[in-house]
């Protein structure tokens, strides 16, 4: 009853930008996001490493969150009226590589960077910067 559908991710050279987007829908999705709180997190993965926390906000947009070494580069933001969740990457570096997911977190409304606290996720978009 939770569907997350991300889009954007492609190849770019470095210095580059892309512009993540999640979709959300399903019942449960709008009870919480309606009648409490969900926070909606980015996170990516490169080969051979943990999934890493990239960024994160609430619905109601009370709270934001990013990586330390990503501030300033990554801003995330929310579109209520399309249900949809953005992450507009600017200066992108090859280090940036990697599957990025969307999640959703409905147990609480506060965030965490950490990804075993998120109930759902999405397929995944590939991102691959080049030098």
């Amino acid at each position: 009853q939770v569907q997350l559908v991300e889009s954007g991710g492609g190849s770019v050279q470095a210095g580059g930008s892309l512009r993540l987007s999640c979709a959300a829908s399903g019942r449960t999705f709008t009870r919480y996001a309606t009648f409490s709180d969900v926070a909606m997190g980015w996170f990516r993965q490169a080969p051979g490493k943990e999934r890493e926390f990239v960024a994160a906000i609430t619905w109601s947009g009370s709270s934001t969150n990013y990586a330390d070494s990503l501030k300033g580069r990554f801003t995330i933001s929310r579109d209520n009226g399309k249900n949809t969740v953005t992450l507009q990457m600017n200066s992108l570096k090859p280090e940036d590589t990697a599957v990025y997911y969307c999640a959703a977190d409905l147990r609480s409304r506060l965030i965490s960077t950490n990804p075993s606290e998120y109930n759902y996720w999405g397929q995944g978009t590939q991102v691959t910067v080049s030098s």
